[in-house]
């Protein structure tokens, strides 16, 4: 069973580390690994989700909970100067885990497109 496992639950059940940024009791937020802006932090649901494609209506207040707390996040991590959040749904769009996150990047200016 633990192998199937995706690596974000193993940081939600505390198995993996990780720089905990925020935590209350339907989301936790964290540096990622591998940033790619000075400040960059996954924020995802305690829940499994595996995408943004696999929200059920009845997730509207989850989902809407996650954009708030990267708000707060920005705030508090002082991203006065603007913010971008990502989404990624799925291989094409550059999903490498299969646990619906979103991404608060910040600190740097942001180009478009993204890539």
């Amino acid at each position: 069973m633990d192998a199937e496992k995706t690596i974000f639950k193993k940081i939600i059940d505390k198995e993996l580390p990780a720089d905990i940024v925020y935590e209350d009791e339907l989301c936790l937020a964290f540096r990622d690994i591998s940033p790619q802006a000075p400040t960059h932090v996954l924020v995802i649901p305690k829940r499994e989700i595996p995408s943004v494609a696999d929200l059920e209506d009845s997730d509207a207040e989850l989902a809407g909970h996650l954009l708030l707390v990267a708000r707060d996040l920005a705030r508090q991590l002082e991203l006065d100067g603007g913010f971008r959040l990502v989404v990624n749904n799925g291989p094409e769009a550059g999903q490498t885990v299969d646990h619906l996150h979103v991404h608060l990047l910040g600190g740097r200016n942001l180009t478009w497109p993204p890539g």
